[in-house]
Order: C-alpha cells, then structure tokens, then sequence
C-alpha cells in the first residue's frame, strides 16, 4: 500500500479503473502498491473480498507469470486463523489478478502511523499472531519475503498476515525506468540486502523489525535513503534504545545478522508468553480503543455500481476473462471459503431478500450480482451467451430486457430472435471461400520442404517469441535490447537472463558447474582456477574486430561452454545464446583486486529476450 494514509478506506473508481474483475463487480479502491491495485468487490453470497490486480508491467514478463502462478498455487494451501484466505485468481489472464478474504481493519503502517506505538499487550499479541501466521506459511513451502508493516492489518479478533509469498514472484522482475519498487528496504534482512539466499529465517528478521516498528513506532534501522537503510541493515546494530526493555531480548535475537541466530517460531512464541504479566489471549480488547474505531469505519462497506460506466468497462484485452479454454473447470468461491467444486445449493447468489445477505450487496434487491461462471441460477448448467467483455462465457445470464450485460433473479432472457434461413446460407458460402483463401495464403510460395527458414521464427503462429509478425506476413520483429552496467558477480554465483534486472544468484542445485543458469563465474578456491560458462547454453568469444550485436551473435558457431579468464581482456565480449531463447552479450570490465575481501568479476550485458525459439535441453 502506499504511503498516504487516507482517512477514508473506501476510494472511489476513477476513470482508468476496471469496474468488473473476473466477473467480480468492484466497489471501491482499497489501495495500491509495487505490485498493483487493490479493491473491493463481493461474493455472489454478499462477503467482501479483496482483489488484487498485478500491474501490466509485472503481467507482460512471462517468467513473473510463471512464478506467480506457482505461489498462488502454493497460497491457496495457507488456511491458518492469522492469514487472510486465497479465494479466486487468474493468472493467465491479460492482467492476472487474485482475490482474498477482505480484512476489516488497518495496517499496522497505517495505525502506527495515525496513532502512534502500541502499548506492551498488543504488542505481544501481535507478535505471536504473526509468528502462528508464518507457521503456517512455512508449512506451506512458502517464505514471506515481504513481510512490513504495510502486509499485517489489525483484525478485531488478532492481526492477518496478507501477501504471503508473491513478492517471490517478482524477484526477479525489475521495471526499469518506471519507479516501480517491490519490497521496503527498511523491514529486509542482511541476506535480502546482500542478495544472499532466502529462507524462514529471513520471515523471523521481518519478525523483529515488526515487533520493534509496532513498540516504538518507527522502523528499528532507522528511514532515510535506500541504500543507506539497506548499509545499516547489514553492517549496523538497530536502534532500540526507545524499546520496552521486557522485548529487548525477543527483538535482539530475531534481528541477528547471522540467520542460523534467530528463534525458531515456536521459540518466539513461548517468550512473548514468559514476557506478558497476564495470559494471553485473543480478544476484542486487544488493540487500543483508538486503533479498534479504524476497524469500525472499515465495516461500513460501499455498494458496487449499478451499472458499469461505459468508460471504464472493461474490454476483451483487460480484465475479463476470454474464452475459455480446454481443461479444468476453475469453479467459482463458495461460501464456505473455499474455491470447490461449486454445488447448485452452494454457487447461486442468493434471492432477493434472503436473510443474510447485507443491504447494499449483490445479490440484494436492486443491485446487480455477480453470477457464478458455471451454474445456472436454478441449479441447471448455464447456456454460454456473451459476457459484458465481449466473450461467449458460460455461467452469465443473457441479458433481457432490463437488464446490461449483468444477470438478476426473476429476470427472464430475451426471446429469440426468428432464424433468416437465406442470410445463413449466403453467409456460409462467403465463409467457405475466405476458409479456402485462408489456406491458400498459408501454403508456401516455393515447393522448398528442406525445413530451413528463419531461425528467429517461432512455433507459435510463425512469430519469434520475441517479435511479432504483421498480417502481410513480413518478417517478425526482433526483441529490443536491454543493457545493464557494472554487474559484479561474485565467484561461484550466477546471472540468469530471464532476471530483470539480471542479480547474480547463487546456485541452488549441486553448485554452479552444473547447475541451470545462464552465465557463471566459477573460481577454483585450492587451484586458483577462473573461468566463465554457461551451464544452459552455449558461449561464443567474439574477435576483436567484432562488435557484439543480435546479428552477429545469431551468426556465430564457434561455440563452448566454459572459457578460462585468462582468455579475456577488459572490454573482451561473449555471445551466450541460452537454451530458453535469450541472446546476450556480455562485455567483461575486469575483476577483483588481490586485496579485495571477495572475488568477483565485473561485466556490463545487453540482453535480447525471446530472441529464438527455445530448445530442448
């Protein structure tokens, strides 16, 4: 969420805002972040939920959407009392989007920021919430990674952990030039700074800076600058001096530099009990009394819109989904929270009228609902129409006479309309003679069955997966390029070229000589051995005549996997060619000094992604 604190929770649509989201009918702005906007929208039995739309800039890198689609996958396994539920998604969609439980209440950002640092009580409470609610996060296979302030809001009943493991998703997703920033330099840990290696114990470093930021009031290292918070984290102690001394001990330990330092959960929880002078337990009690008023003005929830204005209705390339395609029916929310196998008693939206459902929601009288995607509203399969974007969907009423593009209970389809044999008969002939020049323009203009072409093209509808190809059939486009200056990559770590922006990463399977990764920088510690390669692709030196482009990289074939640093100068360069299609070039500057602490080498990397088809391994 950003950091302007409204007053209001509920902001209102804007122009440029979608009014439905996967069949969800939005209501309000409930805030926005580096990764996306989030609102609100209901449940066609009248229950909030949260729906976060993932920016275009994140949608448009495949290897973000493939990793989003894991967490999510991952996500929907997380059904602890501290998490806030996976409800629905789409992360195949032109803009992928998932939907949660909606939380009524602040951020603790929020509510520190308004109302200042949390008495001892609340803290405690707070903190072993949180530690129960990474429990089972970790249970999951999952680690936070973004664990803030901004990412706990303050139920009446205990604090919810929200955004648990889709900062993962974006790890390697930069958006360069666009501002864009994920994560918060102040609540990371050493090894995050330091791009070292990830894991539960880097959940229990945010732990600390969260009990410490909710007790004092302001971030433990101290605001400021990014890079001199991020020094801080790694070289200086935090500040506490203004911490309760009872939550020194606890907030010492989380924040140990080294990971292998820090309590275990369940440590964490059993001393958070030793500290409290009285039981703890959860209760409506267990935030300040001006904190629990910001959970009250979250209850009174807005309506969504009648009727989707025309500006911002959302179109076949935004938010809706499309047609759909072969496989698993992904069954809408139930009411019991879970996404099942949607059951006729279960998936309809209720009556008008029907006891339970809040004035104001759909399903109520005079406002419009959200129909399940697979049911009918008697129970029976729903006949595919079209849907508001413009596709055949199943499971949406067709619109009658009153109603636009949204279905209502007791509103009858339109009759249909009578059938003009002689139109269908003329219009199958003109069909039948475009199939036919269709087929014509596909076949080749030269009897050639060699199989040779262009190697740039792809498999998927003759266009590179990099470029495009326009409808007179030119040749595709190739990726543009993208350049990074001074990577230091470290002995024994590696880039990959899907990363963006690449960070050298160390290797996570049986060390970098044979692991998966695009570019290494391999040091033998006993025999002083150096060398560059590729363990997922070929490299190839290029001459000093030679200035490395696209094309001079896809001609060359003098290809090898590893090269002895001895080989290059500063200002050498190497074509890597990976087996997922991206070309680069990487222009070695030089390396360590021999005093240096470390050893690394220093490279600049221009990188075309999705330049060729991607190979087999």
């Amino acid at each position: 969420m950003n950091s302007a604190f409204s007053t209001d929770p509920f902001q209102p649509l804007k122009a440029d805002d979608p009014a439905v989201v996967g069949g969800y009918r939005l209501a309000a702005v409930l805030g926005a972040g580096g990764m996306g906007k989030v609102y609100l929208s209901y449940t066609p039995g009248g229950r909030p939920l949260a729906i976060k739309v993932i920016r275009p800039e994140f949608s448009e890198d495949p290897e973000f959407r493939r990793r989003f689609q894991q967490e999510v996958r991952a996500a929907q396994r997380v059904q602890g009392l501290y998490t806030a539920p996976v409800i629905d998604s789409d992360t195949e969609g032109p803009q992928p989007w998932l939907a949660t439980a909606y939380v009524p209440g602040p951020s603790l950002a929020h509510a520190v920021a308004r109302h200042g640092r949390l008495p001892l009580r609340s803290v405690l409470l707070l903190t072993v919430g949180v530690a129960e609610a990474l429990g089972v996060i970790h249970g999951a296979g999952i680690v936070h990674r973004d664990l803030k302030p901004a990412n706990v809001l303050l139920a009446a009943d205990g604090p919810r952990v929200i955004d648990f493991g889709i900062a993962r998703a974006a790890d390697t997703t930069a958006l360069t030039g666009t501002g864009v920033s994920v994560g918060t330099p102040a609540f990371m840990s050493p090894e995050q700074a330091a791009v070292g290696a990830v894991t539960p114990a880097t959940d229990v470093f945010a732990l600390g800076q969260i009990a410490a930021y909710a007790a004092i009031g302001a971030p433990a290292f101290g605001d400021g600058p990014s890079h001199a918070v991020l020094y801080r984290i790694v070289h200086e102690d935090p500040d506490l001096g203004r911490l309760p001394a009872e939550l020194r001990p606890l907030v010492t330990r989380c924040l140990s530099r080294d990971p292998a330092d820090r309590p275990a959960l369940g440590d964490i929880i059993r001393m958070c009990h030793e500290i409290s002078p009285e039981p703890l337990r959860q209760g409506e009690d267990w935030l300040p009394q001006a904190v629990a008023g910001s959970i009250t003005e979250r209850l009174r929830l807005p309506a969504p819109a009648a009727t989707p204005p025309p500006s911002t209705a959302p179109t076949p390339t935004q938010f809706s989904p499309g047609p759909q395609e072969p496989g698993p029916v992904r069954h809408p929310y139930t009411p019991t929270g879970y996404a099942v196998a949607a059951a006729p008693t279960q998936t309809g939206p209720a009556a008008p009228g029907a006891p339970g459902v809040p004035p104001g929601a759909p399903g109520a009288p005079g406002v419009p609902g959200h129909w399940p995607r697979n049911t009918h509203p008697q129970g029976q399969p729903a006949p595919a129409h079209h849907h508001p974007s413009g596709f055949a969907q199943p499971g949406h009423r067709p619109p009658g006479p009153e109603q636009s593009g949204w279905g209502s209970p007791g509103v009858q389809p339109a009759a249909p309309r009578p059938v003009r044999t002689g139109l269908i008969v003329a219009a199958s002939v003109v069909g039948a003679l475009v199939v036919l020049g269709v087929i014509g323009a596909l076949l080749p203009d030269d009897p050639d069955t060699s199989g040779k072409g262009d190697r740039s093209r792809a498999s998927n509808g003759g266009t590179s997966q990099g470029g495009s190809e326009d409808e007179a059939g030119k040749e595709p486009v190739d990726p543009e390029p993208v350049s990074y200056q001074g990577i230091d990559v470290t002995a024994n770590y590696a880039l990959q070229l899907a990363d963006h922006p690449p960070r050298p990463l160390e290797d996570e399977d049986s060390g970098v000589m044979y692991g998966k990764k695009d570019f290494y920088f391999y040091r033998d510690s006993l025999f002083g051995d150096e060398q560059v390669g590729s363990a997922n692709g070929k490299l190839v030196v290029l001459k000093n005549a030679q200035k490395g482009s696209l094309k001079v990289c896809r001609e060359e074939t003098r290809y090898t996997e590893k090269i002895g640093l001895d080989q290059l100068t500063s200002g050498s360069q190497i074509c890597v060619l990976s087996k997922a299609g991206h070309i680069a070039v990487v222009t070695y500057r030089g390396k360590s000094g021999p005093n240096d602490p470390s050893r690394y080498i220093t490279v600049d990397l221009t990188v075309w992604r999705n330049a060729e088809e991607a190979r087999q391994s």
